[in-house]
């Protein structure tokens, strides 16, 4: 028997870090199995469906680089197959309420519209698509004996159930889309790197409790993935020449890899006063006679000299950067130009 998993998000906009959890637990699986993981869309409640919903999931799936076989599937384009199911469980002892609506054992199946509710649309679809393992949050625990009476009378059984703890928000509660920084979408614009998340929830793996998530241990996985990025991957990241890679080595976030970058490329013009006169004038005589680009080595040894002379290094980054923190000069020093960094030094005791 060939292992069937699914992962099937509502489209509801952007994964938050629990419904994550699930599809790299299902993924996880199918790989250990050599199975298929099967991606389905439940999108039977239009009310909570979000324009866009859809294409953010797919997004989100493919920034974390969690692949699937067979899919997407959507239930909302399976209401026929729904209605026939609905038919089987009146046959099997379903009732049809006064106003139309379908219930099993107290449990409504379809909406007096004839609407399949998720009750028997997960059912249905599960049987349908062979589905051999669910795993899915403890949340959905109480549902495992009402979908067995579903699946019981569509003339199947139940798929085997495995439920993993959920990701807990500051409350101690479910973590949801409206906790801050829950969702796949806040950590990608705050800079956190997919390897850094996937690497979170890889660790997690199937928690058997509870746990409470853990920023803290997401942002030092971000600094490990930053670090183990090569130095095209990181510039890319940043939007940036590959050249001035060893200065975002330092960044603790994508975004603060981009803010740097911009740094560097398109510093903040800044006006020093004469107490920066010195430093600058004796860094341009340090840097114009060596090569436009620098080495490391090169680069460490101005730094290194003006220093020495009583250079005050904090005028030549505002020189440079425009800003008074940044990476390590010495790496901004090799990042820009020789040419480009006179006109800065030089620019920035100039009266205007």
């Amino acid at each position: 028997m060939t292992v069937r998993v699914r992962f099937a998000p509502s489209p509801t906009g952007s994964l938050h870090l629990g419904n994550a959890l699930s599809a790299t637990a299902n993924r996880a699986y199918a790989d250990t199995n050599g199975g298929v993981l099967v991606l389905r869309i439940d999108d039977t409640d239009p009310e909570r469906n979000l324009p866009g919903g859809e294409e953010a999931i797919l997004a989100d799936l493919g920034w974390l680089g969690i692949g699937w076989e067979e899919g997407p599937f959507r239930q909302s384009e399976r209401a026929e197959r729904h209605a026939e199911a609905a038919a089987q469980a009146l046959d099997a002892g379903a009732v049809r309420d006064p106003d139309g609506s379908i219930r099993l054992g107290g449990t409504t199946l379809a909406r007096a519209d004839g609407t399949a509710t998720y009750q028997l649309a997960t059912v249905a679809d599960d049987l349908d698509l062979g589905i051999t393992h669910i795993i899915r949050g403890s949340d959905h625990r109480p549902n495992e004996e009402v979908h067995q009476r579903i699946a019981r009378a569509l003339g199947g059984e139940l798929p085997e159930v495995i439920h993993h703890g959920l990701l807990l928000g500051e409350d101690g509660k479910k973590l949801s889309k409206r906790a801050e920084h829950s969702s796949v979408g806040d950590l990608r614009d705050e800079g956190i790197p997919a390897a850094a998340v996937l690497a979170y929830l890889d660790e997690l793996g199937l928690p058997r409790h509870d746990v409470s998530l853990d920023l803290p241990r997401i942002h030092r996985l971000a600094i490990d993935a930053i670090a183990e990025m090569s130095d095209a991957e990181l510039a890319a990241a940043a939007a940036a020449p590959v050249e001035i890679a060893r200065a975002l080595r330092g960044a603790r976030t994508l975004v603060e890899a981009r803010e740097i970058a911009r740094q560097i490329l398109e510093p903040a013009a800044v006006q020093l006063g004469e107490d920066a006169r010195l430093t600058l004038e004796r860094f341009v005589g340090l840097r114009g006679p060596t090569a436009d680009i620098l080495d490391e080595t090169g680069a460490r040894e101005i730094v290194r000299e003006l220093k020495a002379v009583g250079g005050n290094l904090k005028f030549l980054r505002l020189a440079l950067t425009g800003a008074e923190r940044g990476p390590e000069l010495w790496t901004v020093v090799a990042a820009v130009p020789r040419d480009e960094a006179l006109r800065r030094a030089t620019a920035a005791i100039t009266p205007r």
